[in-house]
């Protein structure tokens, strides 16, 4: 018998215990590819196909809401910027000291753009003087008092504010 024959039938047993060890390992991680590929299945007995054309379509679903959102969003923002955000009030005495007390105000409301109106009051005992301007962009195209100014100075502080 030649000497490679006589080293094969020896190696023979080890051959086939090495090769049944791979196996078992191909094996071991064909079972756990197939477990993982489960995990990724959304539902029972769904295929793999099956779940990522089910993503795909949540994804395109959530792009189509997210574009609504941000088209809404955009509307509130530019309806926010119509409101009133900033609000100054200031109490006066427009007469000689003594006479009356400080039942007169002026109170500015302006929205982002400050614009908006300015109300002034003017109180006696006899009567009471209620008057607005228009206001844009911080100024009214009428005269402002003092007062006026003020209350528009302190309305602008808070929209300020607001933006931060």
């Amino acid at each position: 018998m030649p000497l490679a024959i006589y080293y094969l039938q020896i190696a023979t047993p080890y051959i086939a215990l090495g090769a049944l060890v791979i196996a078992l390992i191909a094996v071991g991680y064909a079972i756990a590819l197939r477990v993982r590929l489960k995990r990724l299945s959304v539902g029972k007995g769904v295929s793999l196909e099956e779940s990522i054309n089910h993503l795909l379509r949540e994804a395109k679903d959530h792009k189509e809401f997210r574009a609504e959102l941000e088209k809404y969003l955009k509307l509130a923002e530019s309806r926010l910027r119509g409101s009133i955000q900033g609000i100054g009030v200031v109490r006066f005495n427009p007469f000689a000291e003594g006479q009356g007390g400080n039942q007169s105000f002026a109170a500015a409301l302006l929205d982002e753009r400050e614009s908006g109106v300015v109300f002034s009051t003017l109180y006696a005992r006899d009567r009471v003087g209620v008057y607005a301007k228009p206001v844009e962009n911080g100024s009214s195209s009428f005269e402002l008092t003092q007062e006026e100014k003020e209350a528009i100075r302190k309305a602008r502080e808070r929209v300020a504010r607001h933006k931060k």
